[in-house]
């Protein structure tokens, strides 16, 4: 193997097919270990999330999982989109995590990028065996920022300027809801409903933005929104600078930060609790 301990490819029963993903223990043994699960968003594979933070997670003592959800992958060939209770295969996603004797469930955290920054919380809503989340960033509720985007305001002309690559990236995440790949109206009003209720998640929670995505009116409504509700005491914001390289969406370009600022505050929180 060329990880030890090695990297263990995983198969989640859901709803007449599975949820794939890795886990990779922080060390040799079973011993009850705190653990990290990462959720992507709309363009994510779970290999994407395990090259994104696993190695730090690993090197901080966390068992690092993820998997694809419904919407994610290559989940879309077998009828699984996205959905707006996204709370359902999460909890299939904890319930495996929880019946691993090497996963300590008073030190169970999620994380979630992008859209993942909406599955997440509203999975904490419904399911009180999660002990701490963390987003980048929050999404309180897709509608708004959808009907927001680029995209979806472009005109006919301006879809015509776009690249063949830019087309089809647009048509995939369009597919990844199961809308018609020329339709490019049909998006905003499909993420009507994939909300949470800030004032309903109850556990800790860590907010990351980047400093150029946070310019965004919007993104920045929404933040402050989720800060606002939020009722339990260890809540906290953290805007990353541009100037080291930290300021776009999920904060790609300097994944060494957003390891740093997650895993103090997390260890922070398990430390309390």
């Amino acid at each position: 193997m060329l990880f030890t301990p090695e990297l263990e490819y995983i198969e989640i029963p859901f709803e007449g097919t599975v949820l794939p993903g890795y886990f990779r223990k922080a060390a040799l043994g079973e011993d009850p270990t705190k653990t990290l699960i990462m959720i992507g968003g709309g363009e994510t594979f779970a290999e994407d999330l395990f090259f994104y933070i696993a190695p730090q997670a690993v090197a901080r003592g966390y068992n690092f999982m993820t998997v694809d959800l419904p919407g994610q992958g290559l989940l879309p060939l077998e009828g699984q989109i996205f959905r707006a209770d996204m709370n359902v295969p999460m909890k299939a996603v904890v319930d495996y995590a929880l019946s691993r004797s090497d996963v300590d469930p008073e030190r169970l955290a999620v994380y979630g990028i992008s859209g993942g920054g909406g599955f997440v919380p509203q999975a904490a809503m419904h399911d009180s065996r999660i002990q701490a989340i963390a987003m980048c960033s929050a999404v309180v509720d897709a509608y708004p920022l959808f009907a927001a985007m680029p995209t979806i305001q472009a005109t006919d002309e301006e879809a015509l300027s776009w690249t063949s690559f830019h087309r089809n990236i647009v048509k995939v995440i369009y597919w990844r809801w199961g809308l018609p790949m020329d339709d490019f109206s049909a998006l905003t009003e499909a993420n009507r409903g994939f909300s949470f209720d800030p004032a309903k998640v109850t556990v800790p929670a860590l907010l990351i933005v980047g400093e150029g995505e946070y310019e965004s009116a919007e993104t920045r409504r929404q933040q402050d929104r989720c800060m606002d509700s939020l009722p339990n005491p260890m809540k906290k914001l953290v805007i990353t600078p541009s100037n080291e390289g930290a300021s776009n969406h999920c904060i790609m370009e300097n994944r060494s930060i957003v390891g740093q600022v997650l895993f103090d505050w997390l260890d922070e929180v398990f430390t309390i609790q």
